[in-house]
């Protein structure tokens, strides 16, 4: 009979009163796997071993106590991440800010309840699932941008490069922080859907004639398509978005659409600049690199046609931090 492996999370209960242990025990072994440590050389050890889901932490050991235990384990870079909950006799609210400062995430006052433990393991539990759904998206944004990459002739280095142009570009703006770094991470997807353009076109060395070139403003709707256009909002959205858009032209005058002034999404618009800005600053195979200098005066030209007016001289100002971010990640 073939053996299914157990799925269910890991917990890692601390405490030197093994009767304490046994409680917790009770309380959570029906829905959890269980390590049990009784001082907190043990509790490190083990949690660097095993790296257990979440932690329950009592505060008053010998030796080592709780506070000192998860100071430890959050400056760990391999258990900073797990939370702790600390579990004590310990009800002064000079005690919970102390948790609190030390890393812990919640703090459960003995005599314990099994209805509050539950509730307690339960909600922190769901915020790491989250967190680890929330990374999961993101490397596989990240990765699909890398496959981009390899069907075209661009190097990771004008992605990357564009990337933070944008987010400069965002934050001068006056976009949030957040919004910012959404922005960068949803940026390498612009060309995603080049991945379905034929290599005779993309790759071709010479100038594309116009039966070309209506193949390639395809690439727009395809990469929308792979990125999916029914997510409400977050980091898929804005990729999408992005992805559908940003060959659009301030006069009405770009693709797919026919998109013109606001109408089309700041992010893309902001994403536009960054991206001729980079493609006109580094070298291909059928041009030279333009001068920084003469970039700008491009899209200081293109103004009110290409670009968005208001964001051009926002991306002027930016010239020196746009040639660092170009020397950091140099081709």
């Amino acid at each position: 009979m073939t053996t299914l492996p157990d799925e269910r999370q890991r917990l890692l209960l601390v405490d030197d009163e093994p009767t304490n242990l046994q409680v917790l025990r009770q309380v959570l072994s029906n829905d959890y796997r269980l390590l049990f440590a009784t001082d907190g050389a043990r509790a490190l050890q083990l949690a660097k071993e095993q790296r257990p889901d979440l932690i329950l932490l009592d505060i008053m050991m010998p030796q080592t106590n709780g506070f000192a235990v998860c100071r430890a384990l959050k400056a760990d870079p391999l258990t900073a991440a797990i939370p702790v909950i600390f579990v004590t006799a310990l009800s002064d609210s000079q005690d919970e800010a102390e948790g609190f400062e030390a890393g812990g995430v919640d703090y459960i006052t003995k005599p314990i309840s099994a209805v509050v433990v539950r509730a307690r393991v339960r909600t922190h539990l769901s915020l790491v699932r989250v967190d680890e759904l929330r990374e999961s998206r993101l490397q596989i944004v990240q990765r699909l941008g890398r496959a981009a990459e390899y069907k075209d002739n661009e190097t990771g280095m004008h992605v990357i490069r564009m990337s933070h142009y944008a987010k400069l570009l965002a934050l001068a703006a006056g976009a949030s922080a957040a919004w910012a770094d959404e922005l960068l991470i949803a940026a390498p997807m612009h060309d995603i859907g080049k991945i379905g353009i034929p290599d005779a076109v993309l790759r071709k060395p010479g100038p594309l004639d116009a039966a070309e070139w209506d193949v390639m403003r395809q690439h727009p709707r395809i990469g929308a398509e792979i990125l999916g256009q029914d997510h409400a909002s977050g980091l898929l959205r804005m990729a999408s978005t992005i992805a559908l858009t940003h060959h659009e032209k301030w006069d009405g005058s770009g693709y797919p659409n026919g998109l013109a002034g606001e109408a089309i999404p700041l992010e893309a618009r902001i994403i536009a600049i960054a991206d001729v800005f980079d493609a006109l600053t580094t070298r291909r195979p059928y041009k030279e690199p333009w001068s920084p200098e003469a970039a700008m005066a491009y899209i200081a030209e293109q103004s009110g046609k290409h670009f968005d007016p208001e964001l051009t001289p926002l991306f002027a100002n930016l010239l020196p931090q746009l040639l660092e971010v170009r020397n950091r990640w140099a081709d």
